[in-house]
């Protein structure tokens, strides 16, 4: 009965070896790992791993064809405490004579993490009230990050903030996008002094320029550096370093790919 039913197995796993699928597993478009399936909204379709579109695709993926997408909104109820954070900061809001709809673009769960995309002109009271309300209580903000979409129309430009709450152990994130054609956002150095630093990062590299920030300046790249070098579009190599006295030529001078 045993060697019978270790034949079948052995049948049934040969024949998902065999169409490269594993019979113990679900693969359905959501259960794969990095995968949306039909939802969210595509913002472009990338060819070859990296999205090089010269020729110089060295991965061995050329022919790779994927869409980018980003994820939308969620419906209720989001699962877990997700609700409970929502149902707060909304009705926080509304205390203060701000409708939720006008500060929340949209709800975001996406691989077991709650963003909240914000209007810009309303991150700093939706950042205050995250602090100060003591059902959320999100003291800390660890960072401000920026991505850039060049793709993603009217909104290239993303700065996304993680929030922790050291009173509950939760962890949110808030994600504001600007046009590269104005790239302003508000500052929250006045709710999360730390942010200081971070938002000087973001500035140097992105290029996001964060309204009432006490010293926006460069804090990587020399002050009189052209171009913000983490954007999309920024060109890879061409730039000579000198090194302990010899000088080596730029990389699109270094080497070509046929």
């Amino acid at each position: 009965m045993s060697d019978a039913n270790n034949t079948a197995g052995d049948k049934n796993n040969a024949a998902g070896d065999a169409n490269g699928v594993n019979p113990e597993k679900d693969l359905s478009a959501e259960n794969l790992p990095g995968q949306r399936g039909r939802g969210g909204e595509e913002i472009r379709v990338q060819r070859g791993m990296f999205g090089a579109n010269n020729g110089g695709d060295t991965s061995g993926y050329g022919g790779l064809v994927r869409s980018v997408r980003l994820p939308g909104p969620a419906a209720r109820p989001y699962g877990g405490w997700f609700d409970e954070v929502a149902d707060e900061l909304e009705g926080a809001l509304e205390e203060q004579g701000l409708l939720p709809e006008n500060a929340i673009e949209k709800t975001v769960v996406d691989r077991d993490e709650l963003t909240f995309h914000i209007e810009r002109e309303h991150l700093v009271r939706v950042a205050r009230t995250l602090r100060d309300d003591p059902a959320l209580r999100f003291e800390l903000c660890t960072g401000v990050s920026g991505v850039h979409y060049p793709n993603d129309k009217g909104r290239e430009l993303h700065a996304v903030y993680h929030l922790r709450s050291i009173t509950h152990n939760r962890l949110i994130r808030l994600e504001v996008s600007a046009p590269d054609s104005d790239p302003h956002i508000p500052s929250l150095f006045s709710v999360y002094p730390t942010n200081d630093w971070h938002e000087r990062e973001t500035y140097d590299f992105f290029g996001i320029v964060f309204d009432g920030h006490p010293a926006l300046t460069r804090i990587m790249m020399p002050d009189d550096w052209q171009g913000f070098p983490q954007r999309k579009d920024y060109p890879l190599g061409g730039i000579p370093v000198e090194y302990k006295g010899a000088q080596i030529p730029a990389p699109d001078q270094r080497r070509s790919y046929s």
